[in-house]
Parts: C-alpha cells; structure tokens; sequence
C-alpha cells in the first residue's frame, strides 16, 4: 500500500511518529536543501498541520536524508530490530495484525537459533591443517563477525554493529559465499536476537518513522516507498516473488549451475526444490544473472544471449536491451522492481477477480498456497482488493504456480498453448472483460436474455457486482485513476463506495454504478444518502470531493432535477449507454485527449458532445 494510502488509513496520533522523524529530518536538512526549504516554506513550516498530499511530496524530497537517517538507527537498535524489519519488508508482510508478527517473529527466531546451533558446531570441528573449506570460511566470517561487535568495547563503548562495519561485513559474506541464513545464524552467535519484546521493537521502529500501527485495529502497516527503502539497507535487489519469477523461466540444469556454484546439492533434487534451495541463498540477483548461471566456460556474449532470452521469457516490455552484460542485468532489475502498476492495468478490477476466481476453482487450494508463500494469516480472508493492498499482481499469482500447473490451467480453460503461457491465461481475462463492455448497456438495463446471447453466462444476482466492476474496467481503459487502494482505506462494512477516481494527490471524484431493469432509474433519496456518506469518508481522509458522477442506464426527470438542485454535493449523471460512446470515441482516436473533468459539468452530461470532444 502507498504511502499516501496508509496516511489516510490511520489517524493523527498514529501517523504522529512518522511526521516527527520528517520533521527531525527537515530541521536538519533545510540549512542546505533549496528544495526542502521550498516545501517547508508552502506548508508555512507547519509539517504537523500539513495534508495527507503535502507529506507524501515531503517524503519524497527528503527521502536521502531519511534513508541515511534509518540506516543509523537501525544500526543502534541491533539484531531485533533488523530481523524485524527483515520480516516487514518480506512480500506479503506490509499489512500485517500485530499478534501475527511476534508469530511471524518467533518462527524465524527459532530457525536462526537452530542453524546457529549447527554453525557453531561446524565452526569448532575446523583444525590448523584443514584446507580452505566450509567450516573454515565460515570460521573466518565468525571471527569477523566478532571483532567487529566487540571493537567497541575496547574504547568503552557499547558492542553493535555500525552501518559501516555491517557494509564490509557483507563484502566479506559475498566474497566467502556465506549465505544469507547463514549470515543471520552467526550474527545471533554473537550478538544474540532477544526472543521477547517485538511490541517493544515494533514501538521502536514507528518512534523513527518506519511502520505505522493502527491501534483500534491492532495492525502494523508498512508503505511500499518504506519498503523499498528496507530493500536498499538489506542489499537486496528484488522483492523475492521477482526472484521466483526468474527462476521460473529457468531450466533445471540452469538451477543445477547457480546450485552446483555454492556447493549445494543437486542429485535427486526436484525442480521445485531446487527453486526453494536458491531462493534460501539470499545471493544477489546480479550474480545470478552474470555468473551462477552459467558454466565457466560461457562466453560474455553467449551471456548476453541468455539475458536477452531471459527479457523475452519474462515478456518485458523494453525500449532498449542494453550492449553490455552490466546494462541488461540493471534493465531486468529496473523494469522488475517498476512493473506494479503496469501489471495491474494489464486486468481490469473485474478481469482480476474474475481470473482469481477461475484459479480457486481450478486450485481448491490456492488460497492457502498463497498465504504460505506470502506468510498471510490462515483465517486472513483473501480478495482481489486484499491482494491489491500487498502489491500482489495477476502476475505474481500465476507465477507462484509451477511451470506444470500452468499446463494444467491452460488445458482445462481452452487456452492457446503458444508463446507464453501465463500471458496467454492474463490475455484470455482482458477478452472476458472486453466482452462484458460490449455489452454494457445490457448490463446496465440486467437484459439476462441480451446478455446470455452474446454468450455471456451470468446470474442476474451478479450483474449488480459486475456492472460496478466494468464501469471501473472502463474508466481505466479511459486513462483514469481509479484508486483502489483509496476505496479500501475509507469504504467501511455500512459505506462502500463503487468506484473512486483520483484527480490528484488531493481530489477525487466518487463514482457510483446503479443498474435498473424497467424504466428510468428514480431513487434519488436513497442514492444521495450514500453518496453523500461516501463523500463524508472521503472527506475525513484528507481528500476533496470535486465531484460525484452517478452512472446508470437511464434517468427519470425528477431524478435529474433532484440531482441538479441539491445543494450540498455535486452530483452528474451519465447514462450507461452514453459512457460506451465515450469510451468507443476515445479507443477510435490516435491521440485521445481525455481528462477526467469532463465529468464534473454537473447535471446529466451530454456524451455525445464528450465523445466528439475527446
């Protein structure tokens, strides 16, 4: 969830933490940052008064300085702390119930403890004469790890690990090969993680602005800039469901390579295990790509062939493939660690709901396979818009299911099996969608018989729920911003809005989708009561109602006339029909130009001169 989408979720005194370390930082930074002092000097030097909007934009000019900041307390709050928030910046993790993190906690405490048990005795059974081994670079990475905690206490100080000494300690780990859970069971040999006091440590890092906690609803949240950011202090270089996709595209004697290159075993080990053991060695990316990969005898350009195939597996959309092997490895990355967004447009909210729905079905169990992977909670329940929240994408979905099991899904659905599969399966669910928009104006008016000639099979108890969802399907074919993850934050179980579009950081426009099956539609009183409860929400988080747009297939006169005199919310209309045309113009066009406050003339809207316009 963004940022700007956590501070409109919690209330001032949670979001009191965060604002106070921006507020250390800008009183710092100001002296010498032009750009800061331009901010400071709009918000009339007043952070703690400042909008939702106005501290997002802060945060993103002074995030060097915040960066730097975090990587100096996070070195003093020591092994807790950083296993914390190794565990937070984990996929799935960012929004999580505060009991399930001490859970979450307490599992990984044990399995550190348990690999640092085994270290210790590999570590003692290394003698004088012994070549250089595992036991021995690990022995060698031990007596480093050691000096640099305990360095401290010769000038009297207290045993941590600086920043600094932690940068060079990991050099040492890359060049040892010491993976990364063998990096933290040595840590905790010499500088043990406490077992206890995660409330205390989660208090700690929302003290220097790095979680939120929600205390009416028990619920740390973790925005993906701060993510990201955890990302960088770790050294790592993609999310791990990233990771998995790469590995994904990968052969099985290609996972035997990056394998055999660290010492691990190979003989009798299946694909899918494989995958796991790699994804356990916390090597970078960039290794993997460059070296593991490979044998030793492949040639730099046969390298650079490889990536090339890798972008082309991956169905990367690139301007440029890079001329070096350094360049194509950063372009994957790049695109990798950007592709959030554009893997969401590539499904329409219904289009999302719809595939997932397809793959439960398929899959009885693939609510439970995602919440292993993901470390969700088991009685979490599991949506579209939940999935939305944790960044999870249709992609990233169909890419925790095995090669196999996407045969599987491809067979059973009639897919085309050419090309990329799982592009295949996304592609087949935008169709569905499209469909659906065909023949909107037949969902709008519940024309069953209309609709099921067009070969489209649905319950009339659903087309409710499914003219909402491709009303918001077109208006993202539009170039709209429809804020999902705004719509989660303020929708309660009594309010809930359909659609919420956001003109900027600080106005939205609350959309409403009302089917009718005989006549024009005429319950204005009920329809104003909700929207107006929908703007109040909205409203209460910060964000400015320039306009609600009521869409539906047709109005009766007093509605609009209702709608037109009533003085305390903007309300247009738009006939169902109408927003098709707008939406067959613009698709027609080379360059449409359309902006979305073409909806906010108030009254009924004229389409047609919207469509000529566009």
């Amino acid at each position: 969830m963004r940022l700007s989408s956590v501070l409109s979720l919690v209330n001032q005194v949670e979001k009191s933490k965060f604002i106070n370390a921006i507020d250390r930082i800008c009183g710092d930074a100001v002296r010498h940052d032009k750009k800061i002092e331009a901010q400071l000097n709009k918000l009339d030097g007043q952070i703690k008064n400042a909008s939702s909007t106005d501290i997002t934009q802060l945060f993103k000019i002074i995030l060097p300085y915040f960066e730097k900041a975090v990587r100096e307390q996070l070195a003093m709050l020591g092994a807790q702390a950083t296993l914390l928030t190794n565990i937070l910046s984990r996929d799935g993790n960012s929004i999580a119930r505060a009991t399930w993190v001490e859970s979450l906690y307490s599992k990984e405490w044990d399995v550190i403890n348990r690999r640092a048990k085994e270290l210790q005795a590999e570590i003692e059974e290394v003698s004088d004469d012994e070549s250089f081994g595992n036991s021995k670079r690990l022995g060698i990475y031990f007596a480093c790890f050691s000096e640099a905690h305990s360095n401290d206490q010769r000038i009297n100080r207290e045993a941590k690990i600086t920043d600094d000494e932690r940068g060079i300690l990991n050099v040492l780990a890359k060049q040892l090969d010491v993976t990364a859970d063998d990096q933290a069971g040595i840590e905790h040999l010499v500088d043990k993680i406490p077992k206890n006091g995660v409330q205390d440590a989660l208090n700690e890092l929302r003290e220097i602005g790095l979680v939120f906690i929600s205390r009416k609803r028990q619920t740390v949240y973790v925005p993906d800039e701060i993510v990201s950011l955890l990302h960088r202090i770790q050294g790592k270089e993609l999310a791990d469901k990233h990771l998995l996709r790469i590995l994904r595209t990968f052969s099985d004697a290609e996972l035997s390579n990056i394998l055999k290159n660290h010492r691990k075993k190979i003989r009798g080990v299946e694909r899918k295990e494989k995958v796991s053991n790699i994804m356990k060695l916390g090597v970078p990316v960039t290794q993997i790509l460059q070296r593991d990969l490979f044998n030793d005898e492949v040639t730099i350009n046969e390298r650079k062939d490889r990536l090339k195939g890798l972008i082309q597996d991956l169905e990367l959309d690139l301007d440029k493939l890079g001329s070096t092997l350094e360049e194509r490895t950063g372009i994957i990355l790049n695109s990798l660690n950007n592709c959030a967004e554009s893997e969401f447009n590539v499904l329409s909210a219904t289009g999302f709901k719809e595939l997932f729905s397809a793959l439960q079905n398929h899959f009885p169990m693939l609510s439970k396979v995602l919440k292993h992977e993901f470390e969700l909670e088991e009685q979490e329940e599991l949506d579209v818009e939940k999935l939305r929240a944790l960044s999870i994408t249709p992609y990233d979905i169909l890419y925790m299911l095995t090669n196999e099991e996407v045969k599987s899904v491809v067979d059973s659905m009639g897919i085309k099996k050419r090309g990329n599969l799982r592009l295949n399966i996304l592609n087949s669910f935008a169709d569905a969608t499209d469909k659906l928009i065909d023949n909107y104006g037949a969902l709008a008016r519940r024309d069953l018989a209309s609709l099921k000639n067009s070969n489209i099979d649905i319950a009339e108890s659903e087309i409710g729920v499914k003219f909402e969802e491709v009303t918001k399907a077109i208006f993202e074919q539009l170039g709209l911003a429809v804020d999902e993850d705004l719509r989660r934050a303020v929708n309660t179980s009594k309010d809930k809005a359909d659609v919420l579009i956001s003109l900027s950081e600080d106005d939205v426009i609350v959309g409403e989708a009302k089917t009718c099956k005989n006549g024009d539609f005429a319950k204005y009183s009920t329809t104003s009561r909700q929207v107006k409860a929908y703007a109040n929400r909205c409203e209460s988080a910060g964000k400015r109602v320039a306009q609600v747009l009521i869409v539906a297939p047709t109005f009766s006169d007093d509605f609009v006339e209702s709608a037109e005199m009533d003085t305390e919310v903007n309300i247009s209309l738009l006939e169902a029909e109408g927003l098709k045309r707008i939406l067959d113009a613009y698709k027609s066009r080379r360059n449409p130009k359309f902006s979305a406050k073409l909806f906010t003339k108030g009254g009924l809207l004229k389409s047609d001169l919207i469509a000529k316009n566009i």
